[in-house]
């Protein structure tokens, strides 16, 4: 009897792979696979209305009036921040600007509750402002997206259209936002006055007792033609803010730590005193730091950007065949707060809503840029503006705290 040998077993493993290659192979099927579970969490662990939250480093450049270092989550920018002077006699068709004083008055004092007239003159001055900035094209800002940031961006290419629309986007928003005072950026010559002395009185003059310095004379207000040869005041110069926003590392919508980095290096900036010098026709800066002064910022606006996630649509936006089943239907959509480069890749909208505090207490909304799809109407609208709302008080004490 021949011996039968044991026919061979052969034993199948299941096929696996680790999560970041079913992340690159199926990214909204995997998407959709964490928001879908029970815990409704994103790959990155955070729930979808949790923003990430950013670190933020002042003064760190040695030769720029103002710098900061802000990283959010895998996005790192830097930004410096050096001021220029601009002479007036360069500057064509230069109106001359108001007596200081009359400047100050039209801000007033810092109260909590103001009346409607104070609400609309200072409104009204900042807007003049804005437009006089915008007219001397004092703000220049330049987004630059770095080698290296992200693998769409390779060495030696010219400046992409995304850098040249993210510096636009800076701008618009620094107009937008009144953000600045034009009192901080110019450079006011205060001319001698020519009072009269003891020295140079006329022969006719009234005699003077110089024990008691009476002088028995009426007190006449001045004349108008007195007025008139009084030396008024007038600006010579302004500060120019030559603004450079370097990406270091990207992943996700740029704009709202872009603009974080700038709120902080306006904040740490520091103007030099500086002076009309009449002799030398020039501006004179005084080289001390304790006579530098800060910019005068009108609030602190924050930007916070939202991606819409559609689980049945592809990347090309067309619907897929992904369907809701029974009468009890899955959820399809998910609003992302603060989506990182895996989830920005994976939505087809995107909504930045930029709140700052308003004049009477609350959150005023300064802007909303909306780029694709058509979910998010007024009500979803309302809550994003709520959310960023509450961005707006996390952050601003994070903000607030680096000078």
């Amino acid at each position: 009897m021949k011996n039968e040998m044991p026919a061979a077993t052969t034993s199948f493993q299941p096929l696996s792979f680790p999560p970041s290659h079913f992340a690159k192979l199926a990214p909204r099927s995997y998407l959709h696979a964490h928001l879908s579970s029970p815990n409704g969490r994103r790959p990155s662990g955070r729930p979808p209305s949790e923003p990430r939250n950013p670190s933020i480093n002042t003064g760190s450049l040695t030769h720029c009036h103002g710098s900061a270092v802000v990283r959010s989550g895998d996005t790192a920018v830097v930004c410096g921040i050096r001021c220029e002077i601009l002479n007036a006699a360069d500057v064509v068709d230069h109106k001359p600007a108001t007596k200081p004083e009359d400047l100050r008055r039209r801000y007033g004092g810092a109260s909590t509750r103001l009346d409607t007239t104070e609400l609309d003159r200072r409104k009204r001055a900042r807007t003049e402002d804005a437009e006089e900035m915008a007219h001397l094209d004092l703000l220049v800002p330049n987004v630059e997206l770095s080698t290296g940031c992200s693998p769409s961006y390779l060495p030696g290419a010219p400046p992409s259209e995304e850098a040249q629309s993210l510096s636009h986007r800076v701008l618009t928003l620094l107009h937008t936002s009144q953000l600045l005072s034009m009192d901080d950026l110019r450079i006011w010559y205060h001319p001698p006055s020519s009072d009269t002395t003891l020295s140079n009185l006329p022969p006719e003059a009234p005699s003077i007792d110089p024990t008691s310095m009476s002088l028995d004379v009426p007190n006449e207000p001045p004349s108008e033609d007195a007025e008139e040869n009084i030396p008024k005041p007038e600006v010579k110069a302004y500060w120019t803010l030559h603004i450079t926003l370097l990406v270091l590392s990207l992943s996700g919508p740029p704009f709202p730590t872009l603009w974080i980095a700038l709120l902080a290096a306006l904040r740490n900036t520091r103007l030099p005193k500086a002076r009309w010098d009449a002799d030398n026709q020039s501006v004179l800066c005084s080289p001390l730091t304790s006579d530098a002064q800060t910019l005068t910022m009108n609030g602190l606006p924050i930007a916070a950007t939202y991606g819409v996630f559609d689980s049945e649509k592809d990347g090309a936006g067309l619907v897929s065949s992904v369907q809701d089943v029974g009468s009890g239907k899955q959820r399809r959509r998910w609003i992302l707060a603060d989506p990182d480069g895996f989830e920005d890749s994976c939505c087809e909208e995107e909504v930045t809503v930029v709140v700052r505090e308003a004049e009477r207490g609350g959150v005023e909304v300064v802007k909303i840029e909306k780029e694709g799809g058509g979910f998010v109407g007024k009500e979803e609208m309302k809550e994003l503006v709520a959310e960023a709302g509450k961005r707006w008080r996390e952050w601003r004490g994070l903000v607030e705290g680096h000078r």
